[in-house]
């Protein structure tokens, strides 16, 4: 597909280029107009209202007691080949972190033909036993919901509910204990968004019970994907602002409906201050966050659950909203942290005791056990083990693992208290528990430290919406601005996948510096008859 050209005979020696966010979106905008735009590196600026770049995409020391030396990621992310063509793009030019002579497309091609996914233990009930997961457990009647929410079109589907279109059944199969914990649904999410997940990931049906599709990072997204990428911008020359925080933006209409942004207001710790557009100034605005309000625990402490918006998250959404009935509805994905909010944990162990005990207990190689989820158990946990190590600085024989809880205002099976109360030992203790591992529980907790985050819109982005509240990449009549994240609508394809943010970036980037390069396709699994057979061959078992 190709972009719709907004400015054809832009001359990108003269375009300054002003990006709000420092995330994967507005890191790719600045790439993109490098690699495909010829635009002077010098003449992008990126305005990042933190210290880091990366926004979501973030894997760190914890910001934990003093006397603790811990990792931490907020939250997993998961790669294909098939769908994240954008993403893929963007990254076979970057060079790798550790060896600069092959992209990071390449480093991650080849880490994944030596350490394939293969979960043999995706599902697990409260006795501590494996279930079969291969079997899907639809009803017939399970099949004729599916078929009739993949026949709708999304106009007819509306702001319903995933619950408005399945009986009870369908939430006790293994298929959706298995996708929603992949995908991060719950049953009062859109229904739009689930359909278009069935779309673009129909593929995922035969292996969902093995995540065998997934590719990976060599560590964490980060330390391979960000890293990377900040390097080779810094590198070209380009104006990365840290401590730049964009408050508000102003617009102008003129006589034929053409808008154009025209100055940005921004704060930064010398003060309040503003940046004047000229003529042939582009902005680029990155809206919303899942990771707003995010608030840390430790071993010994519990994280705080913010709900009033504190860190400024959303809040320049909410002011460019103001401006234009087209500039989309903030409120409608903030707007109930309970039907959004998560909890994830992020274990440092000083030794592998745990990590072999799991491996033992699932028959995982090492580093190909991918997801695996409690779904009887009162938190409903799940954790992932990556690779080893995770984190390119973590001492000699540490190890990590990532978890998280979906039903963290339940009580847990052993740990008599929410997960939302509980402290990072707490959480251990039931984690443990539910391997069955009782033995080795006083030295994993000895040897562990446990890093906590409470995520108030970790699901938000799967609210139910209507149209219009998100606003278009490229609102109508726009002559030099476009809109980033992942709050923006793109038909087809699906949010919290790092994919969507890198393919709002070329589109919005390829339209208004006018580049005549095709953008990748979006991937319809449907459209390969030997896909849609296997997926229909499994959804039948």
């Amino acid at each position: 597909m190709k972009a719709p050209l907004l400015n054809k005979n832009i001359d990108p020696a003269s375009v300054q280029l002003w990006i709000v966010g420092g995330g994967i979106a507005g890191m790719s905008v600045a790439a993109f107009a490098i690699r495909d735009g010829k635009v002077p590196a010098k003449n992008i600026h990126i305005l990042e209202e933190t210290a880091l770049p990366g926004g979501s995409l973030d894997g760190a020391a914890a910001p934990l007691q003093p006397k603790q030396h811990a990792w931490v990621t907020r939250g997993g992310r998961m790669l294909t080949d098939e769908t994240y063509l954008c993403l893929w793009d963007l990254f076979a030019t970057i060079p790798a972190r550790g060896d600069a002579s092959i992209s990071v497309r390449e480093e991650c091609r080849r880490f994944n033909e030596e350490v394939r996914t293969h979960a043999q233990a995706r599902l697990i009930d409260r006795a501590h036993q494996v279930v079969d997961a291969a079997q899907l457990g639809f009803s017939i009647a399970n099949r004729a919901q599916m078929l009739r929410l993949l026949a709708l079109p999304e106009a007819l589907i509306g702001s319903r509910r995933i619950d408005e279109f399945f009986d009870e059944h369908f939430f006790q199969t293994n298929f959706w204990r298995m996708w929603r914990t992949t995908f991060a649904f719950q049953k009062w999410h859109s229904a739009v968004e689930l359909r278009r997940y069935f779309l673009r990931f129909v593929q995922e049906f035969p292996r969902i019970h093995t995540l065998a599709g997934v590719k990976r990072t060599v560590y964490n997204q980060y330390d391979s994907l960000v890293v990377p990428l900040q390097r080779w911008l810094t590198a070209q020359g380009v104006d990365v602002r840290f401590g730049t925080r964009v408050v508000d933006a102003d617009f102008a209409t003129d006589v034929n409906g053409m808008r154009r942004a025209t100055r940005l207001a921004i704060e930064t710790a010398a003060g309040s201050g503003a940046i004047e557009l000229g003529a042939s100034d582009l902005a680029f605005f990155t809206l919303g966050s899942i990771t707003s309000d995010s608030t840390y625990g430790g071993n010994d402490s519990v994280p705080e659950l913010i709900r009033d918006r504190r860190d400024h998250g959303w809040s320049l959404w909410q002011n460019i909203a103001r401006k234009a009935p087209d500039f989309g509805r903030p409120a409608a994905f903030y707007g109930n942290v309970d039907e959004h909010k998560w909890e994830s944990f992020t274990l440092t162990m000083r030794d592998d005791v745990l990590l072999r005990r799991i491996e033992a207990y699932t028959g995982n190689a090492p580093g190909t056990g991918a997801l695996m989820t409690w779904f009887e158990s009162g938190w409903h946990l799940s954790i992932v083990v990556p690779h080893q190590p995770h984190f390119p600085d973590l001492p000699q024989g540490w190890t990590t693992l990532w978890g998280y809880g979906f039903e963290i205002d339940n009580h847990g099976d052993y740990v008599k208290k929410p997960m939302s109360a509980a402290t990072g030992r707490e959480i251990l203790t039931e984690l443990v528990r539910q391997l069955g591992c009782d033995d080795i529980l006083e030295h994993v907790l000895e040897t562990t430290d446990v890093t906590t985050v409470m995520l108030p819109y970790a699901s938000a982005l799967f609210a139910c919406r209507a149209p219009g509240d998100r606003p278009a990449v490229l609102p109508r009549g726009t002559e030099n601005f476009a809109f980033l994240g992942q709050f923006v609508e793109m038909e087809e394809d699906v949010v919290f996948t790092v994919e969507y943010s890198v393919r709002c970036a070329m589109l919005a980037t390829y339209a208004l510096l006018g580049i005549e390069r095709e953008i990748p396709d979006i991937y319809h699994g449907l459209a390969d008859p030997k896909v849609g057979l296997a997926a229909v061959e499994v959804a039948l078992r």
